[in-house]
């Protein structure tokens, strides 16, 4: 873990510093901030938002608790900052990915596996390739969306405008699917999808080792399918329920 670098030592003539370092040394120090923002995520994504405590996250990156407090101030405000750096990517490459098969589907027209595979293909794709950084993310992802005290809040801030992109594009592939059964088919989509990139090894228990959670390639393959599948179910006029 990167550790803050010694400060340089203080003239004779100069009073003792006390509190938190100086603003343009502590702005210098991104590297810092960044272990801060990686020893968080990584004790989130294991404990939880109130398994952790900010002593603990200065413990990991190798830095006093003061500094992570000057940096981020109280420890939801951390967490926040956690959650917000890695959804920023997840976001920018969804919607980016999505709006590029609205404008050029091929010649037959958007369908919800081609929408489908532009949406949910660059969040398997970091938690396969981006390292450990990214599949501590997916974890914390899916403990938060199943968290019932600020879960429902926070996945709302960070990842609503995406979805919405999202639904308006299928709305568009389904006309006459109604809004309240789009709604559910999402968050049925959503519970299936978090869980998924948080490899919990549940899937190779139960399966005794025929597949595997950590198989996703093939999880985003069989995601793409299940999404399309479940949204003409629920959404198609045929399929609703009432």
């Amino acid at each position: 873990m990167t550790k803050l670098d010694a400060p340089a030592p203080e003239s004779a003539s100069a009073p003792a510093r006390r509190g938190p370092p100086a603003k343009a040394t502590a702005q210098g120090n991104g590297d810092t901030r960044e272990g801060i923002l990686d020893a968080a995520e990584d004790l989130f994504s294991k404990h939880g938002f109130y398994g952790v405590t900010i002593r603990e996250v200065a413990r990991e990156a190798g830095v006093d608790t003061a500094l992570v407090h000057y940096y981020f101030g109280a420890k939801r405000a951390l967490f926040d900052a956690v959650f917000l750096r890695r959804a920023e990517v997840w976001n920018s490459e969804r919607v980016d990915a999505i709006n590029r098969y609205a404008r050029d589907p091929g010649p037959d027209g958007m369908t919800l596996e081609g929408l489908f595979e532009a949406f949910l293909r660059p969040p398997f794709q970091w938690s396969l390739k981006g390292g450990p950084g990214w599949k501590h993310y997916a974890a914390l992802v899916a403990q938060t969306n199943a968290n019932p005290t600020f879960g429902g809040e926070t996945m709302a801030r960070y990842f609503d405008p995406a979805i919405r992109r999202l639904i308006e594009l299928i709305q568009q592939i389904m006309p006459d699917a109604r809004e309240v059964d789009l709604y559910w088919a999402w968050h049925n989509m959503s519970g299936a999808l978090t869980l998924t990139l948080g490899e919990t090894g549940r899937l190779d228990r139960l399966s005794g080792g025929l597949c595997r959670s950590g198989d996703l390639e093939s999880a985003c393959d069989y995601m793409i399918r299940f999404a399309a599948a479940g949204f003409r179910a629920v959404c198609a006029p045929e399929g609703r329920a009432g």
